[in-house]
């Protein structure tokens, strides 16, 4: 073989390689890409049914109900309300009135079966994308209490 089909033969190999690659990476981060939604996101039809994504917002006062590991519960944006639940201990910081936010996937009724509860770090705390959701929530409830 000469030399210059040699390197032609080099240079194709490294760039399947290549090629090959990145088509594993970027598909190892499509299949744990996990969006969020607020509440009113998931009421309104907008969260993946088939799919994880996270859902954010606060735990609606009273809502907490335990059943050995499994615990059921409302997350709300003021406006919306989704309710979750989850089978597992749930973090220490985690209560009602508090910020959260739940990984999972809707069921066919519409509930969120969360396999994963995130709760608020501190007193200051809350994720950004549930402070957004709730900003936006509260802007839209004035807004509809206005007309």
């Amino acid at each position: 073989m000469k030399p210059r089909y040699k390197r032609a033969a080099i240079i194709g190999g490294s760039l399947a390689t290549l090629a090959l690659a990145a088509y594993l990476v970027l598909n190892a981060f499509q299949s744990n890409l996990v969006f969020f939604f607020s509440p009113t996101q998931v009421a309104a039809g907008e969260a993946p049914k088939d799919r994880t994504f996270r859902i954010g917002g606060l735990v609606k006062e009273g809502t907490v109900k335990r059943n050995n590991l499994t615990v059921a519960f409302v997350v709300t944006d003021t406006a919306k309300e989704i309710p979750v639940s989850y089978t597992g201990i749930l973090p220490d910081l985690f209560k009602e009135g508090k910020g959260v936010v739940a990984q999972g996937k809707l069921d066919g009724n519409g509930d969120f079966t969360a396999t994963e509860v995130l709760a608020k770090h501190d007193e200051n705390y809350m994720p950004p994308e549930a402070k957004a959701a709730l900003d936006q929530a509260q802007i839209q409830k004035t807004i509809k209490s206005l007309k």
